[in-house]
C-alpha cells in the first residue's frame, strides 16, 4: 500500500527492509492467481514482475490487485509478443477477484472497510473468465455460516467477477 492509502500514514514495507507476513501472503495469492491462467511453458526462461500499488485501501485491496494485475500482465505479454519474445498465446484466460461477506444478515459484494470490520463472515473469491475457481478464502467472524449462505456469496462473486472480466476486456481492447 502506498503512503496515504489509509487514514493513518502507511510506510512502504520495502523501505523498512522487511515485508510483513500479510504482504508476503498477498504477493503469493496474486502470483498463484496469475499463474493459474498463464501458459508458463510459453514464457520459457522469462520472468515477469507485476508491481501492485494500492492507492486507496478501503477494503478489497488484494482482490483489486489481482484484477488489475491481470491487465498489467496482459499488456506486458502483448509488448513481448510484438517483439517476438514469446510465442503463441501465453494467457489462457482472464482472472479477477472480489470480496463478499455477510453483513447485517445479507450477502454483500465488495465490502468496504466499515462493512468488512463488522461482517459476520467474509470471503475472497478468485475466478477465471470461464468460471474456473482459482482460490476461495472464507472466514466466519461470529458464527459459522451455512452452505446456503456460502452459495449466496459464491453467486454474488460470480456475478461481480463477470462484470470485472467485461471491464478487463474493454480495457485491453
Amino acid at each position: 500500500m502506498l503512503p496515504r492509502s489509509t487514514h493513518d500514514r502507511t510506510r512502504r514495507e520495502a523501505a523498512a527492509g522487511k515485508q510483513s507476513g500479510r504482504t508476503q501472503e498477498i504477493q503469493r495469492l496474486i502470483g498463484r492467481s496469475l499463474r493459474a491462467v498463464t501458459n508458463l511453458a510459453g514464457l520459457a526462461e522469462k520472468q515477469i514482475v507485476v508491481d501492485c500499488d494500492v492507492l486507496q485501501a478501503d477494503g478489497g485491496t488484494r482482490t483489486a490487485s489481482i484484477t488489475g494485475a491481470w491487465v498489467a500482465l496482459h499488456d506486458a505479454l502483448a509488448w513481448m509478443q510484438a517483439r517476438h519474445m514469446v510465442k503463441g498465446d501465453v494467457l489462457r484466460d482472464h482472472v479477477a477477484a472480489v470480496s463478499c461477506g455477510l453483513y447485517g444478515g445479507e450477502a454483500v459484494l465488495d465490502l468496504d472497510y466499515a462493512e468488512d470490520s463488522e461482517a459476520d463472515a467474509d470471503a475472497n473469491f478468485v475466478i477465471t473468465g470461464k468460471g474456473g475457481i482459482v482460490e476461495v478464502q472464507g472466514t466466519a467472524e461470529t458464527e459459522p455460516f451455512s452452505q446456503e449462505q456460502f452459495d449466496q456469496l459464491m453467486g454474488l462473486a460470480r456475478a461481480g467477477i463477470a462484470e470485472l472480466v467485461e471491464l478487463q476486456k474493454m480495457t485491453i481492447a
